[in-house]
């Protein structure tokens, strides 16, 4: 799994989530159960993680959605 997103924008989170699942894309939300342990206060953002081999796809999409600018480079 690779990492292509990392945020504190739960809302972020859910599209990106959903805009990939819909592209049949495995997606996997890292660190997204912290927040019960942070109390919501946004310290420990929440990465998004696809498979390598469904990388440049993924990356294809949310550049498409108008997001660039929060891809990982890397």
């Amino acid at each position: 799994m690779v990492e292509i997103v990392r945020t504190n924008d739960l809302v972020l989170v859910g599209f990106l989530q959903s805009l990939l699942q819909n592209a049949n894309i495995p997606v996997l939300v890292a660190d997204a159960h912290m927040s019960a342990l942070e109390g919501m206060t946004g310290a420990f953002p929440r990465r998004i993680l696809v498979p390598e081999d469904h990388l440049l796809q993924a990356r294809r999409l949310i550049s498409e959605a108008g997001l660039e600018a929060e891809l990982r480079h890397g």
